[in-house]
Order: C-alpha cells, then structure tokens, then sequence
C-alpha cells in the first residue's frame, strides 16, 4: 500500500459545527493533521503567516456584513504570498460566479459540501501538490462556460441589473444609484445587448442562470 506524507491543513470556515466536523474527519484520518481553525477571513490569514501547512480548506461565504473579507479574496491574498499553501474551496455554493471567482484568485480546486469524505480526501492530496481538484459538478459548469461567449458587464450595469431584480422602475433606479433615468436606460442597452435579450425580465432570467447575480 502507498504511503503518503503527512498534510498539514488549516480549515477556515465560519460556521463552529462545520469547522469542527471538517476537522474531526481529517484528523482522524490517515496522513492528515489539522494545525490550525479560522471563522473569518482575517483570522485565517493570520493563521497563515504563524502556522506553516501545506493547504487550507477554505469557504467562500464567511459572513453577511459588507465589511468581511470572504473566501475568494482571503484566498487571493493567501496565494499572493510567497511560499503560500494551496488553496481547496470546500463551499455550498456552485454559482458560475462563485467558481470563477475562486479559480481567478488562485484556488487548486473546488469542492461542494455534500461531496463523499472519500472525495474530500483524494481532492486535498491533489490541491496540495498543485494539481487541479474540481468537482465533476464544477468541471462541467466550467466547460459550459468555456463554450459560451464571455459576458462583461461593467460596475455600474451590474448595480442596474440588481436593481432590475428587485422589481425596481427606471425612476426609482436612477434615484437609488444618484444616475439620470436616460443614464440608467443607457446602461440598459448595453446590459440587453451583452446578456442578448429583449427585456427586463429576460436580462434578469439569463444573468441569474449564468451566474452574475444571485
């Protein structure tokens, strides 16, 4: 039977019940220690600079107030630093967004929470050697993605759109975001045109199914 060395991970996630399962699991399985635990965004980059390991496992959504730094930018900040672990996202959310938001900030793979403990384990042994550790789930949302045409919308036509989804008028959109209603038609235009639709309803429809607005 192979042997494997030894991991040393860091588990970040915000939810006490979770992160405490996460870790029982791989402590008690073999060639895994857990060095250290993070709720936030923050204490697991300091966790990072004080505790040398060889990955962590990390969630995407770390709290609701605007002010938290969530998992796609933790891991972005951790992979900018010299000599960093490997990133494995381990999250409840499959979103286009989400995915490429973690794969852009330099994650090794993508993980959903509902994945087997086997699975779980062979992703981390692959993510902390470098290699490639996605879902099947994940890898088809990605060939999906790669087949369809790049949608780009700009700041301010995402803050449209947003407020297209909410059920908001023209008018009350140019209130709330301090725009003429001709600007906010203007951006409009140019979100029908990109998302290749027709209407409000249609642009809202294809934006929540390609994943830019949830």
């Amino acid at each position: 039977m192979d042997s494997f060395p030894t991991l040393r991970l860091l588990v970040c996630d915000d939810h006490p019940v979770v992160r405490a399962g996460i870790a029982a699991l791989l402590d008690t399985a073999d060639g895994f220690e857990v060095v250290g635990q993070a709720a936030s965004g923050e204490q697991i980059l300091r966790l990072v600079q004080d505790v040398p390991a060889d990955l962590v496992l990390m969630d995407l959504q770390l709290g609701n107030s605007p002010e938290t730094l969530q998992g796609a930018e933790a891991t972005a900040r951790i992979r900018s630093q010299p000599g960093a672990p490997h990133v494995l996202v381990l999250t409840n959310y499959d979103t286009d967004a989400d995915i490429l938001a973690a794969i852009e900030a330099g994650a090794s793979g993508y993980l959903l929470k509902d994945s087997s403990p086997d699975d779980l384990l062979m992703a981390i042994r692959k993510a902390a050697a470098g290699e490639s550790a996605l879902a099947p789930t994940v890898t088809s949302r990605l060939m999906e993605r790669v087949r369809m045409p790049v949608t780009k919308l700009s700041p301010r036509e995402l803050d449209v759109l947003h407020q297209v989804a909410m059920g908001h008028s023209n008018a009350a959109i140019a209130r709330e975001l301090f725009l003429s209603e001709t600007t906010v038609k203007s951006h409009l235009v140019h979100v029908f045109d990109k998302l290749d639709v027709r209407s409000r309803t249609e642009a809202v429809a294809r934006a929540l199914e390609i994943g830019i607005i949830r």
